[in-house]
């Protein structure tokens, strides 16, 4: 019998998911012939031993495991009075009548959802954790298959229904399943809710049993409320980016794009929404995001003002309002394809990691800890908002900010109040003429 360390980690999750789901003592081993072999032990005695007709390798495991769990249930509703080969004949005639459907659970949850949930999300919230996308593909290519009215439905068996081959619970498919997110961000939370949707709307209407109910949310799998910090890019950088852009339609688009960005503060979404009003005069962006909280309750349209990128000649106009109404008033568009709506940070970040300077000031800044991201335009406009004087010396008002921002103030504090301290260094001993040399 092969040392513990020279074994292979199914033959490790096999003895694991068999003493999970099974009383005291249940054990298995390779067999004969690579067969599979199950003992019952007591009080270090051999008390039953049994060869089930399962190869010992790891495409027979999960079905193993299943043969194994109804044996053993068997024999404990028994009183522990029959013999192991009746309760594995048992098994075999109860595994053959209740095979669980997964995949019509699946399609009947998703028509359960209706409208509720339009495509984008079903695609994005829920079929990365059932459905597991990294086993559709095929050539490249995301593989479906189309029920009777027309929803997209996988090719292949569902994420859930692979797992629950293995593990013999909900906790334990759970735990498995969600590993791939980061406990305590939002996108774990979104495929947590997914999944355990799915698995209550297994037990509650598909009579699953109960031991595929989700288990209790704890603490840990709250959201955390601590804010990503991101990097406010400086002009500087944000020229350097822009001057590498090339010189066609496609990149004086993006080029556009992120000049609106820096200048004007918007989120990626924001750029969808922007138009001109009262003859070109004033720009504007339309787009309503969602507060959290009260259901239907969003962001109001706002006026956008600029905070022009500085070169080392002063500001620079980049005619950005001009060139938005001229095109306006010709019906042609300014702004590069952003996918879906939803999707426009995505679309940034996608052209953005193809630029080899982004990826240049990636790497400088993660030097000092920091992260760069599409929003990195949009703190930009926050830092120099709260440091940059106006004309007139004075500061502007940290509710000012917040209002272009499209922020409420106490939102924009959450985020943006690392900017608000200026000067701060002077006010301790930062500089060397404060410091008096040792006697």
């Amino acid at each position: 019998m092969p040392q513990k360390s020279d074994q292979p980690s199914w033959v490790k999750e096999f003895r694991k998911a068999v003493k999970a789901s099974t009383p005291k003592g249940w054990l298995v081993m390779q067999g004969k012939k690579e067969s599979t072999r199950v003992q019952i032990r007591k009080d270090a005695k051999k008390i039953a031993d049994i060869t089930i007709p399962y190869a010992w390798k790891e495409s027979d495991w999960p079905d193993a495991l299943m043969r194994i769990k109804a044996a053993a249930k068997a024999y404990e509703e028994s009183g522990q009075k029959l013999d192991l080969k009746t309760c594995f004949n048992i098994a075999h005639t109860v595994s053959s009548e209740t095979e669980i459907d997964w995949a019509g659970a699946l399609v009947a949850f998703r028509k359960s959802k209706g409208k509720k949930v339009k495509d984008s999300n079903w695609e994005n919230k829920y079929m990365p954790v059932l459905i597991d996308f990294k086993h559709e593909i095929i050539d490249g290519r995301r593989k479906y298959k189309k029920d009777s009215e027309g929803k997209k439905i996988p090719c292949s068996p569902s994420n859930i229904e692979r797992l629950a081959k293995k593990y013999s619970n909900s906790k334990a498919l759970c735990k498995v399943a969600l590993k791939r997110w980061e406990k305590g961000t939002t996108q774990h939370r979104h495929m947590r809710l997914a999944l355990y949707g799915f698995l209550r709307y297994c037990v509650e209407e598909q009579n699953f049993e109960s031991i595929w109910m989700p288990p209790a949310v704890t603490s840990k799998d709250a959201v955390e409320e601590v804010k990503r910090i991101g990097y406010p890019l400086t002009d500087a950088q944000i020229i350097r980016l822009l001057d590498s852009f090339p010189i066609d339609d496609v990149g004086n688009k993006w080029r556009f794009a992120f000049q609106c960005m820096a200048v004007y503060g918007l989120r990626p979404e924001d750029l969808r929404h922007i138009h001109t009003r009262n003859g070109g005069q004033e720009i504007w962006s339309n787009y309503e995001k969602s507060k959290g909280g009260k259901k239907g309750n969003k962001t109001a349209p706002r006026r956008l003002y600029p905070l022009l990128v500085n070169d080392l000649d002063g500001p620079i106009s980049w005619h950005l309002k001009e060139q938005l109404h001229i095109c306006e008033q010709e019906g042609r568009s300014l702004i590069p394809p952003l996918g879906r709506e939803g999707e426009a940070a995505a679309s940034c970040k996608t052209y953005l990691s193809r630029r080899k300077v982004w990826e240049a000031i990636k790497k400088e800044i993660a030097k000092e800890k920091q992260e760069l991201t599409p929003y990195s335009f949009r703190h930009r406009y926050a830092y120099y908002g709260h440091n940059r004087p106006k004309a007139d010396g004075s500061y502007r008002a940290p509710k000012q900010v917040a209002d272009a921002m499209g922020h409420t103030l106490d939102t924009h504090l959450l985020s943006y109040s690392r900017f608000q301290t200026k000067d701060l260094a002077s006010a301790f001993d930062e500089t060397t003429l404060l410091v008096k040399a040792a006697a």
